[in-house]
């Protein structure tokens, strides 16, 4: 980051001095957009950010109305100078107003991308994470008492399902889905292997939790992972994510770039 500073006089106030007690502090920097501008600093700042290069301006003034100080937050690429002889020539005919050069302190970022366009990269992100959840679904299995579970993901556009059959108990139906996703995300990551290590319903917090562990292979290395989620629609569900909350900053580290 360039800071360039100097210092001297500005000649001219932005207005005649009101005549009611709330004028500005010693030193009050910018106005909010919800008081008034007797001195005309946010006009003078409205204005600079107008100008080519610069992010944003804070204009300083004293209880007279004259500026003291001018900080200006510029891009990269533009010259400090040729950035100070703008906001000079700017100020004097727009507003009318002198500021000595040497009052204006420039400093310049290496680089600054717009809120939208990160927003975009969040988003973009996001949407290529390693794994996604699609669906759950439970049915009845092939005998009493028993029922199917399918679990499906995606990674990179492609989808895959699995089925598990299960007993119809609370904790074999936890089991069920975390095995059957477990077994989707093997089939997706073709360069690695994942394993169920186990699956159970946790109390904390006043609350019901899917805790699952699985063991993540990758050459050589071996890791345990665990992950959890609070159980709300259904215990299923919640293994589910739970494998994918072991697993997804797994997954994300290895894949392809």
């Amino acid at each position: 980051m360039t800071v360039i500073k100097g210092e001297s006089t500005v000649t001219g106030p932005f207005s005649a001095r009101p005549s009611d007690p709330g004028s500005p502090a010693p030193g009050r920097p910018s106005v909010p957009e919800n008081l008034p501008d007797p001195w005309g600093v946010r006009r003078a700042e409205n204005l600079l950010t107008s100008l080519e290069g610069i992010l944003s301006a804070r204009v300083v003034t004293t209880p007279l109305g004259e500026v003291s100080e001018i900080h200006i937050l510029a891009q990269s690429g533009l010259a400090p100078k040729q950035i100070v002889r703008n906001i000079e020539s700017a100020l004097l005919a727009q507003l009318g107003l002198k500021v000595d050069h040497r009052k204006i302190s420039i400093a310049q970022t290496a680089e600054v991308r717009p809120l939208e366009a990160v927003e975009d990269a969040v988003r973009e992100r996001a949407l290529h994470r390693a794994v996604l959840f699609e669906n759950l679904q439970v049915s009845p299995g092939r005998r009493p008492h028993r029922i199917m579970i399918t679990v499906t993901l995606s990674f990179r556009g492609q989808r895959e399902s699995a089925d598990e059959e299960s007993s119809d108990t609370p904790r074999s139906r936890v089991e069920a889905a975390a095995k059957a996703a477990v077994t989707v995300l093997d089939r997706l990551m073709t360069d690695h292997s994942v394993a169920l290590e186990g699956a159970k319903i946790v109390d904390a917090f006043d609350r019901e939790f899917a805790f699952i562990a699985v063991q993540g292979l990758g050459g050589r290395e071996t890791l345990l992972l665990t992950g959890s989620s609070q159980i709300k629609e259904s215990a299923e569900r919640a293994a589910v994510f739970a494998v994918l909350d072991a697993t997804n900053r797994w997954t994300d580290a290895r894949r392809p770039t």
